[in-house]
């Protein structure tokens, strides 16, 4: 008995198919708030393994309980400044990472005459 072969897919495949290909508003939004919802994932765990509450965690940043709770849900977007402010609070190092795309062309400037 012959069997079929099953077409599987990446993982890349099924966003470009079922979000929207890289660059597009949609797919912009979902990477977005996937962020979001991990850096709020990161800033649990790292509270809850200093043995902090969300009020005690807003004390020492000088919040409320409920912007930490929101940063945690990532229910709003974080600046760069509140994550370090979060992470300092937390004493946790935070490393981040730069990668450059390799097809960069440098643009021609105009030359003010």
């Amino acid at each position: 008995m012959a069997s079929k072969k099953v077409k599987t897919y990446t993982l890349a495949e099924m966003k470009d198919h079922y979000i929207g290909k890289v660059g597009t508003d949609e797919r912009d939004r979902y990477e977005y708030e996937l962020r979001m919802d991990v850096l709020g994932k990161m800033i649990k765990t790292a509270r809850q393994q200093r043995h902090l509450t969300q009020e005690e965690l807003g004390q020492l940043m000088g919040v409320q309980k409920a912007q930490i709770s929101k940063l945690e849900s990532g229910a709003n977007s974080a600046t760069i400044d509140t994550i370090l402010k979060v992470f300092s609070a937390l004493k946790a190092e935070i490393i981040f990472q730069v990668k450059l795309e390799d097809n960069f062309t440098k643009p021609r400037l105009r030359s003010a005459t």
